[in-house]
């Protein structure tokens, strides 16, 4: 590679910013754009390598090759535990380096995650991959693992962490193309914030755009992407938009007509690099220099962006200042990282239920039974590393008692399969590929069949142990059952009897290939045959085997819980928060045999087992807990591991406590622990231990809070009982006598402490005066409100052990005065209403049919007004409006028609939508009101005024 080395980008005693100047001066326009694609292209005249942006690392490096596998995110989440945090930080960083340095330096260092997406709904998909539903927890936990894997070094980074998806990536289904409705308040108080927090108080350098948009605008192309995220929170590094969503902002979300508009909106608003094919995302910038729809300038500020982080990782440094430049290959699994992984395993598992059956006693113990589909598996989620070993429950059990008698089933189905067509046998030839050929039953057609739920199903050989996949052919050839496209899934429809039709994973069927060999093929749904039919003979019924082995055991574990690839992934929300039914009923017949039974249940979200927690003496949770998961549980199944996790979500009873997945407004759906009114299963913060805590002596440093200050409390946490154990403190504030309505509670600060029995420990939190704040849309500000504030402290959200409350010497709200502009996304309330697109980072409100309404509340006109001004759109045929006051069936003091304002239907994209200013006449009106606008058809309102 020839270097020119005048180039004073290459010098790194220079300041960062003039060496990016340089180089800047150094790129030609077709090298600049060739760097603005993930897949970035080497310039070697310049010194710069061949380069991919981008990485995984949810739970641990992920798709390089052997790592340390830690907890899924959602079982970090479970420890409340940031010095744990900070280690795991260490651990990925000092791998995800080694890996950087075995590529070449080619594989990139601005990994992709944490994902900080807020988890309102335990129905999405991705519920793994996230920290719960607060946005304080979110922010200190993924906070101090960003910190800690970016390194401390005041220049140098061993790696930049990229924050996802910004914002409001909580469903799946449609994500290319659906707009979350969300109203201000909820966005700046609620999504908005682990971002701001991790970029501001932990220096995350990066974000990745989410496929979604926000009140119909996507987010790849969203001004608040540059006015909020980079010019008022400082974002030092870059932003990226997420995979192939650069294409999807014409295909799908259809908002551009061209990709080189797509471009353009997506460079001027904030985006820097483009994950999508690279020729692609050249010609669009080139189209879009050459239409005039951007200049170079823009290109420039972009690749100041990706290279200010490429330098600070040492990428074009020769000298040995940078501390993370040549790290030891041997730091890969080793012993300390392996630690650090049996560690987080220990602490992220949540005792939910105990009636002192737990903690084990060894010596009592000499027949275990071990049932259900967790007992000998670790299963990976998409973002898994690749295991350097595996310790399952049942590896776990033997490590512990290594002379005990430990009994294993899975609890599925041992069956045969035999063709309608010639009744035959299935079973696999010596290449694996599935033939209907066997005249009599044999062990090479046995089959174990497991029953996911909601019609899904893996066939796994007894003889050959691998899995039935379908690749145009079935066949018994695969390890596991895992891929984006999980194709070992089948389902099975009842025809009669034990007739079935067998559903492939993409909704075909099995069926006969036309040859005369028996081979089984998948075949298009509208193709099948009329005997393309298959009789399931069950040979051992799953739960009958699992009876037996219970029926005698001192102890039973039922092992119950998701496949994380199966009925809930990425581009897959959850069908139910249940179990699955097959397992329900499992755990049902095995406690109806043995009451000597514990669920030891492993999921990637939460899962309202309400049977269990009615009858089953203890539960303990883990999500998929990485390599060590077997040994953490054997752990505190028997007592050496005092439990201490604790729930990072609201467990709900069902999912009628849930309204719909696209219900982004937490406020007003009474979403999560801070609004949620009814009764959850487990709440927010919850988690048992084997050790007991008393708490006292709190103390506030002072009697009012003053606009402005900061409050510090102290308390006291006394271990009562006789076992060390860990308590997780956690401090609440609530607000009253305010105008608006605020959270019931709010965690504003955790810490997770050990203490030996009779220790008591002084706890001290301190809050910034911002921790008091709330948005107040009237004025589209921030402040701290006069009212009463009360300081909670406590085990959960609900299990409140202290608590004092003082007055807050804030501002008293204003009345509301609509004779100044006032925008339509800033109402107090509204029904039937989603918030949808206007222009420069504001929101329109638009009226989704008759008897939608909005309404502002503590309205004060202090002269007679008689006109209303309203900025308004519509498609035919319009909508009329009235202006009512004090409710929505009130006094109409005005009406007004919003005709329709939009363009012919023509092939463009949406921003070619109209807006009409409309004035009517209203009764004159004074004094205090509260103000409704009642529409009977669909239509947008921007803002309004009145005079």
């Amino acid at each position: 590679m020839t270097v020119n080395n005048k180039s004073r980008f290459l010098n790194e005693d220079l300041p960062l910013e003039e060496r990016i100047k340089d180089l800047l001066e150094n790129l030609t326009l077709d090298e600049k754009i060739s760097l603005l694609p993930t897949k970035q292209a080497a310039i070697p005249r310049l010194g710069i390598k061949e380069y991919t942006v981008g990485g995984e690392a949810a739970h641990g490096v992920a798709w390089l090759g052997k790592a340390t596998v830690f907890p899924q995110t959602i079982g970090l989440a479970s420890t409340w535990d940031t010095g744990l945090m900070e280690e795991i930080g260490n651990v990925i960083g000092d791998e995800y380096r080694v890996y950087y340095q075995k590529s070449d330096e080619k594989h990139g260092l601005s990994i992709w995650f944490p994902t900080v997406d807020m988890e309102r709904d335990p129905r999405w998909g991705r519920t793994e991959e996230a920290y719960g539903e607060d946005p304080y927890l979110t922010a200190a936990m993924a906070g101090t693992l960003v910190k800690a894997v970016q390194g401390n070094h005041p220049f140098y980074l061993r790696a930049a962490t990229t924050l996802k998806h910004f914002f409001a990536n909580n469903n799946e289904k449609d994500r290319t193309k659906c707009s979350a409705s969300i109203n201000p308040r909820s966005i700046r108080e609620y999504y908005w914030e682990p971002f701001r927090r991790i970029i501001t108080e932990y220096g995350a350098k990066c974000i990745m755009t989410a496929y979604n948009e926000v009140n119909g605008l996507p987010m790849i192309v969203n001004p608040w992407v540059k006015s909020v995220v980079k010019e008022k929170w400082g974002l030092e590094g870059f932003v990226v938009c997420d995979a192939e969503d650069f294409r999807q902002n014409v295909n799908d979300h259809k908002f551009c007509r061209t990709h080189a508009e797509t471009f353009a909106l997506a460079l001027k608003n904030g985006v820097d690099c483009f994950t999508d094919e690279p020729e692609l995302v050249i010609n669009s910038a080139r189209e879009a220099l050459e239409r005039g729809l951007i200049t170079e300038e823009d290109i420039d500020r972009a690749i100041s962006n990706i290279f200010r982080m490429r330098i600070r990782y040492g990428q074009f440094d020769k000298s040995d200042k940078n501390p993370y430049k040549n790290i030891p290959e041997n730091v890969l699994c080793c012993e300390k990282h392996c630690k650090v992984a049996y560690k987080a395993a220990q602490k992220a598992i949540v005792l939910l239920k105990n009636e002192n059956i737990l903690p084990l006693k060894k010596e009592k113990i000499k027949k275990i039974a071990v049932i259900g589909p967790m007992g000998d598996e670790l299963y990976n989620d998409w973002y898994s590393g690749t295991y350097p070993y595996k310790v399952t429950i049942l590896d776990g059990l033997k490590n512990k008692l290594p002379n005990a008698e430990i009994s294993f089933t899975d609890g599925s189905d041992l069956v045969r399969i035999k063709s309608v067509r010639g009744m035959k046998y299935i079973e696999p030839d010596d290449s694996g590929v599935l033939r209907a050929c066997g005249a009599e039953p044999s062990d090479k057609s046995l089959f174990s069949l497991t029953d996911w739920g909601w019609g899904s199903f893996t066939l796994k050989n007894i003889t050959n142990k691998k899995y039935v996949t379908c690749e145009g052919r079935l066949s018994a050839v695969s390890d596991r059952a895992f891929g984006w496209f999980v194709k070992e899934l089948f389902n099975l429809i009842p025809k009669g009897g034990n007739e079935y039709t067998i559903k492939t994973y993409n909704g075909n069927v099995a069926g006969f290939s036309d040859e005369s060999s028996g081979i089984i093929v998948e075949k298009d749904y509208l193709n099948r045959s009329e005997d393309d039919i298959f009789i399931l003979e069950t040979v051992k019924d799953g739960i009958s085997m699992a009876k037996a082995v219970a029926a005698d055991a001192d102890i039973v574990l039922v092992t119950l819980g998701n496949n994380p690839v199966i009925n809930g992934k990425e581009e897959m929300d959850r069908p139910e928060i249940s179990l699955a039914p097959h397992q329900e009923k499992l755990l049902k017949e095995v406690y109806s045999v043995n009451k000597n039974t514990v669920l030891v249940l492993i999921s990637s979200y939460p899962v309202a087992i309400n049977w269990a927690n009615e009858n089953i003496p203890a539960i303990i949770y883990s999500a998929h807990g990485g390599q060590e998961m077997g040994n953490a549980i054997a752990d505190v199944l028997f007592g050496d591991y005092n439990p201490a996790g604790r729930l990072p979500m609201t467990w709900y009873k069902s999912s009628e406590q849930l309204s719909s997945i696209m219900d982004y407004d937490i406020i007003k759906t009474k979403r999560t622990y801070m609004y949620f009114d009814g009764e959850p299963l487990y709440p927010f913060g919850y988690g048992l231990s084997y050790s007991s805590f008393e708490y006292g002596n709190m103390k506030l440093s002072a009697d009012v809070l003053k606009k402005g200050s900061e409050l510090r409390i102290s308390l006291d946490v006394t271990n009562v009982s006789e076992i060390a154990g860990e308590e997780v403190v956690q401090l609440y504030i609530s607000f009253s006598e305010s105008k608006v309505k605020r959270p019931k509670k709010q965690l504003k600060g955790f810490k997770r402490i050990c203490l030996n029995p009779g220790e008591t420990q002084t706890v001290e939190f301190e809050l910034k005066p911002e921790e008091f704040c709330f948005y107040d849309v009237s004025r589209e500000i921030y402040c701290v409100e006069k009212c009463l504030l009360t300081i909670m402290a406590g085990a959960s959200s609900e299990d409140i052990r202290l608590q004092k409350t003082i007055p807050v010497d804030g501002e008293v709200i204003p009345e509301r005065d609509l004779t100044f502009t006032t925008w339509a996304e800033n109402c107090d309330d509204y029904e039937n209403i989603v918030f949808d697109m206007f222009e420069n980072g504001r929101s329109s409100v638009k009226a989704l049919g008759k008897g939608s309404w909005i309404s502002f509340h503590n309205v004060l006109f202090k002269r007679e007004v008689s006109c209303l001004t309203v900025q308004a759109s519509a498609a035919a045929p319009g909508a009329n409006v009235t202006v009512r006051i004090d409710s929505p069936d009130g006094e109409v003091i005005g009406k007004f028609f919003i005709p329709n304002t939009c363009a012919p239907s023509m092939p463009e994209g949406r921003l070619s939508m109209e807006w009409a200013h409309i004035q009517c006449n209203v009764a004159r009106t004074s004094g205090h009101h509260d103000i409704y606008f009642v529409f009977d058809g669909s239509a947008n309102i921007s803002n309004f005024k009145f005079t």
